[in-house]
């Protein structure tokens, strides 16, 4: 079975693992800095906050602070550098906070782990949108090792009071016999991989399972910024996230220079009945503090069974800490939120789509019949912040306001990726639109932007959007438990134009100065993005 998906990054809810961010190579050990071109100053500023998180470990708000340094300077070989070196640091620590992960490793013999990682190289050869460079494969894996051997969880999940010096032995051995090695084949990286993890049982006693996962995950990583390995509890968080529904409390959390911080609680949640709010700091889990917690540590000690309480201590900022009893339960996410009209006399109407998910057309028809009833003359589609979901899903919203043509096209290395999503022309919404999008919209949401910009079928109104043009395929690895996701396609607009590190431009250019806090009340008046948008429906409608 196959998914395609078109997410793009970041925050999930909690029932979940954490945020999902991306990335590549080089070990800790190595900060140093990278000689950059670019404006001087600001390029410094940039690489200088980069360093002080890496140097404090904050290896998630690392990769989030060098993926925006990579937009203002795209491409740039020094800031793609430490990008992928804390993208690696960042994953590990995810993968051993994740007991679903750590689980596995005790119970794969090398031929287990060796068929695992197999199973993976044969999709990516199978399906990978560009043809695969095993070299490169091998490599990354190797870099994964390496940080593996200098991060602590690694360490002490697998390798308690092992000395710095037979590590660094066991790195230039390992490095000079892969080196050496001829990889041209995906039996070739099988084979080194297998030496690589009987070096590592010789010098380190390092079990097979250790070094071959890490093989495994580096594999997807040398690929693209999107590409992963996903452990059997990400595979099942990305399964909640299509499906929109899932056990938890139901709240999006971030790290914050160093603060566990609530982005939004869902409506009608567990966390919503129990008192959380946007912007509350989470000071402990069940007793425990989360200061020196990774953001997924912090979210594992979150979850649990249904049913189950677990007391959240939390602060306001200015107010004092106050702990809750909060009983997890089923969460359903809603795709569609604060649709209302925000001007009655001119009927004009506003709902924000958080996402594309399975069951975002069956949200927003009911929405917009809501809307209808209630007098909408015009409509603005907010999709700031929203970083996609499923293609087909994209395809079917925008089927709802684009009567005939292309709404988006896909293709791939393989003929089987390659299709045309066209529009039609029943059931079409002929209301006036305005779409609202900003640098965090992305994938499936600029599917919708670049469809209506395209067809000349609404307004775009904000700023540029993420700029992430390519499809994604969930590939469950069997009896393995886990899963791949895997880039299969790049997308284009109607137009033929490239979505990848071009993103849609608006019509209307409007910057924010501050951004709106997610699940608060529309207040047009505090918000620009929106102020604009509603002046411009308003004229749209005196001209008619």
């Amino acid at each position: 079975m196959r998914l395609r998906v078109s997410f793009c990054r970041k925050t999930a809810w909690l029932a979940l693992p954490a945020v999902l961010v991306l990335v590549l190579c080089a070990p800790a050990s190595a900060q140093r800095r990278i000689a950059i071109p670019g404006p001087p100053a600001e390029m410094t500023q940039w690489l200088d906050r980069g360093l002080q998180l890496e140097s404090a470990g904050q290896w998630g708000e690392a990769v989030s602070h060098y993926e925006k340094a990579l937009r203002r300077f795209p491409r740039d070989p020094g800031l793609e550098q430490h990008f992928n070196t804390s993208r690696l640091h960042y994953n590990l620590t995810r993968r051993y906070a994740d007991d679903s992960f750590v689980g596995i490793i005790g119970r794969l013999s090398l031929d287990d782990a060796l068929t695992a990682y197999e199973s993976v190289l044969q999709k990516i050869e199978t399906h990978y949108v560009e043809t695969p460079h095993w070299r490169s494969l091998v490599d990354r894996g190797t870099d994964c090792l390496e940080v593996a051997l200098s991060e602590r969880a690694f360490l002490a999940s697998n390798l308690p009071g092992v000395g710095a010096d037979r590590l660094e032995a066991f790195r230039l051995t390992l490095r000079s016999m892969l080196a050496s090695r001829t990889l041209r084949s995906r039996q070739d990286a099988r084979e080194a991989v297998s030496a690589a993890a009987d070096l590592a049982a010789a010098q380190l006693g390092l079990s097979a399972g250790a070094v071959v996962l890490e093989y495994t995950c580096g594999a997807a990583a040398a690929l693209d910024h999107y590409s992963t390995y996903l452990t059997p509890a990400q595979l099942t968080e990305i399964y909640a996230q299509i499906e929109g529904n899932f056990v938890g409390l139901g709240i999006e959390l971030k790290m914050e220079q160093g603060s566990l911080v609530i982005v939004r609680v869902i409506p009608n949640s567990p966390a919503s009945a129990g008192g959380l709010h946007n912007g509350d700091h989470v000071l402990a889990v069940d007793g425990q503090s989360t200061r020196e917690l990774s953001l997924d540590r912090a979210a594992n000690l979150l979850q649990g069974k249904e049913g189950t309480i677990v007391e959240v201590t939390t602060m306001t900022p200015g107010g004092q800490p106050r702990t809750l009893s909060i009983r997890r339960q089923h969460v359903e996410v809603p795709s569609v939120d604060k649709a209302r009209i925000v001007d009655a006399g001119s009927g004009v109407a506003y709902l924000r789509l958080t996402c594309f998910q399975k069951t975002t057309c069956r949200d927003l028809d009911a929405a917009l019949w809501e809307l209808y009833r209630a007098g909408m003359r015009s409509l603005i589609i907010d999709l700031r912040g929203n970083p996609g979901g499923l293609l087909v899903t994209s395809v079917d919203v925008a089927d709802k306001f684009v009567d005939q043509g292309t709404i988006v096209s896909t293709r791939g290395r393989s003929a089987r990726e390659d299709f045309t999503y066209s529009a039609h022309a029943n059931g079409t919404w002929r209301v006036p639109l305005i779409v609202l999008i900003d640098g965090d919209s992305a994938s499936a949401a600029e599917i919708f932007a670049g469809a209506i910009r395209d067809h000349r079928r609404g307004t775009i109104v904000g700023q540029r959007s993420y700029g992430k043009g390519s499809v994604q395929g969930i590939f469950p690895l069997g009896r393995f438990e886990a899963g791949l996701r895997l880039t299969t396609a790049r997308f284009y607009s109607p137009n033929g134009r490239a979505y990848s590190r071009v993103g849609v431009e608006p019509d209307v250019i409007v910057r924010q100065a501050a951004k709106p806090v997610d699940g608060s009340p529309v207040a047009v008046a505090d918000d620009a993005v929106l102020r604009a948008a509603l002046e411009m429906a308003q004229q749209q409608l005196a001209q008619r």
